[in-house]
């Protein structure tokens, strides 16, 4: 089969000869038709990541179709479209009983572990479906779509622990694919005010097609004005930070009302993340500050339900689709800031 396997850093491949992953009797295995291309992968092709044990085939934001399902399996049918929780839990420590699998002391994800599913075939190991770790998606839900279920969970992870609630406003700090995703699943979950905020024009550009209520630029605007004057000297509800610096993680709880929350979602480089706060604003306006890392099932189960209910604009969040072999023009695209989520397709 075609698929894009990785080796080092710099050292990616499209090949033609990769064989057709095998199917046990406890596992399960789609026909990949589209695979969302994520900046984990950008960097792994850039950086390098330790965490792959290349040769690897990459890939963990997709969608197929079930053609085999193994023997000792029940609940899954050929022909069942599915995605997953890609980073796989082991099902046994303290946090995965707790249901926090994101946060398994032993995760062994699809595409770093296991054989990722930028290929033509991906087959789902028992460990992942023993821990739930496989969605069926409606059939009438477009394989491009679908493929976006894994990123969007993570946004649904971060609302969920922000708490957003109907009637919130919601400042979102980042404005690129993931920024975007937060903004459009804090609407989903009843938000009646979406501040974007961003310092690239071009992000703020593609950021104007969905409709979001204010859009600003921090470096020619006073953001915490802006967001006082959106709110009535109030201060938003909830500010989720989705650019990795540390400025805007630093000034997100001055946005935020009293006994509001800010969710530090995007991560700082490793050797580069202290930031400093201000403990009075937390102290006496009784702050939460949360980080959002990763999803779980559940997770993926809810962001399949948003897709599948038509409101979200998948359509543009799915800014390009390209075919399996035009992996580096989708680094490219990404790199360049024009693409929000490449999604590539195998056949």
């Amino acid at each position: 089969m075609k698929a894009v396997v990785y080796y080092a850093p710099g050292d990616i491949r499209v090949e033609d000869n990769v064989p057709v992953p095998p199917c046990a009797d406890d596992e399960i295995r789609a026909r990949v038709d589209a695979c969302a291309v994520c900046g984990t992968d950008l960097k792994a092709f850039n950086h390098g990541n330790p965490r792959i044990k290349a040769p690897k085939v990459m890939g963990h934001e997709f969608t197929g179709v079930l053609d085999t399902v193994g023997a000792k399996v029940s609940g899954f049918d050929v022909g069942d479209r599915v995605v997953m929780a890609t980073s796989v839990s082991c099902g046994e420590c303290y946090y995965c009983r707790q249901g926090w699998t994101n946060l398994c002391v032993d995760l062994a994800p699809m595409g770093f572990t296991y054989e990722g599913g930028m290929a033509q075939y991906v087959t789902i190991p028992a460990r992942a479906l023993s821990s739930g770790h496989a969605v069926k998606v409606p059939e009438d839900v477009p394989a491009e779509h679908a493929a976006l279920a894994e990123p969007l969970s993570c946004a649904v992870n971060s609302c969920e622990n922000c708490g957003v609630q109907e009637g919130d406003t919601v400042v979102v700090i980042g404005a690129g694919p993931m920024g975007i995703m937060n903004a459009c699943v804090a609407r989903e979950f009843g938000a009646a005010a979406i501040i974007l905020a961003e310092i690239n024009e071009l992000r703020l550009k593609q950021a104007a097609a969905f409709a979001f209520d204010r859009l600003a630029n921090p470096a020619e605007e006073d953001l915490a004005q802006i967001v006082k004057e959106a709110t009535g000297g109030l201060g938003a509800d909830v500010a989720i930070v989705a650019a990795p610096a540390a400025a805007p993680q630093e000034q997100a709880p001055q946005l935020v009302r009293k006994r509001g929350t800010v969710c530090l979602f995007a991560s700082l480089p490793s050797g580069n993340s202290e930031i400093t706060l201000d403990s009075r604003t937390l102290h006496y306006n009784e702050l939460r500050v949360v980080g959002s890392s990763d999803s779980t099932p559940k997770h993926v189960a809810r962001a399949v339900q948003l897709i599948s209910r038509g409101t979200l604009p998948a359509e543009r969040l799915a800014s390009h689709r390209l075919p399996l072999e035009d992996i580096f023009k989708a680094f490219e695209l990404m790199q360049s800031g024009e693409a929000l989520r490449v999604v590539l397709q195998a056949w």
